[in-house]
């Protein structure tokens, strides 16, 4: 799922408000995933640690996240201060 999410940012890459409706359409599909046992919950806070940097930030970060290599990698956490 995270390489759903990372294709569907890079194809947007030039667009990040399309992007950013995928990712809320993708939300809807993790969570129920979840609910069905297809994702751990532990998976599922990573996909949204990282939806909500994309949604949230602005379209100039938005490629400083798309180009960040350690983002994309499995384990991924926020730092502390990243969370205000």
């Amino acid at each position: 799922m995270i390489s759903e999410l990372r294709d569907a940012c890079e194809m947007n890459f030039d667009n990040p408000e399309e992007a950013r409706r995928q990712i809320r359409r993708m939300q809807v599909e993790w969570t129920d995933a979840s609910r069905e046992g297809m994702i751990t919950d532990v998976n599922r806070s990573g996909l949204e640690a990282r939806a909500f940097r994309l949604l949230t930030c602005s379209d100039k970060e938005w490629v400083v996240w798309l180009d960040d290599l350690e983002f994309w990698k499995p384990g991924w956490r926020p730092e502390v201060d990243d969370e205000d």
